[in-house]
């Protein structure tokens, strides 16, 4: 089972622990069976790579963003402008919506 996570892309985060931590960035993509997300400019790798024509890849050394933990990035409040938990909660009219747990403002409009 899958669990559902309370990352989106396109979400502006913060990385809490790890080389990259307390720099921001935007998610670019969610990998919620893996419980990871790609941020970008962080966790940036280089890979030495040979020139292949085949697959149109250029030689040299390459540099690119992997996955981190789901767990080790909050979403930023921007009323606080830190870092924040983020809950589910079900309005009136049947909408479930993301909030933050400090402020109780709504994150989805």
């Amino acid at each position: 089972m899958v669990k559902m996570m309370k990352l989106r892309k396109n979400d502006q985060v913060v990385i809490l622990a790890g080389k990259d931590k307390g720099k921001r960035g935007k998610i670019i993509e969610v990998f919620s069976k893996a419980n990871k997300v790609l941020v970008d400019g962080i966790n940036l790798v280089k890979k030495h790579q040979k020139p292949n024509p085949a697959r149109s890849v250029n030689g040299g050394v390459n540099q690119f963003s992997l996955p981190i933990s789901a767990s080790n990035v909050a979403v930023i409040n921007p009323v606080t402008n830190k870092g924040d938990r983020v809950g589910y909660r079900i309005l009136a009219d049947g909408r479930k919506v993301r909030y933050f747990k400090s402020t109780n403002d709504i994150l989805d409009a």
